[in-house]
């Protein structure tokens, strides 16, 4: 399983940069940790990155 999250982690990483693997590192330990406030900032910092921007 900690292959899984390394592969997924990597691949955020390389397309959405610092930033993703922050964002997914936060998810990931939020909800391991059973932090709402971490998964919560987590899934922000994410959904932020993935939003459309009007260019």
């Amino acid at each position: 399983m900690p292959f899984v999250t390394l592969g997924i982690e990597q691949i955020v990483q390389w397309k959405y940069g610092l930033m993703g693997t922050v964002g997914f590192a936060l998810l990931s330990f939020g909800l391991k940790a059973g932090s709402p406030n971490c998964a919560c900032a987590g899934t922000l910092i994410l959904a932020l990155l993935l939003a459309p921007t009007d260019n």
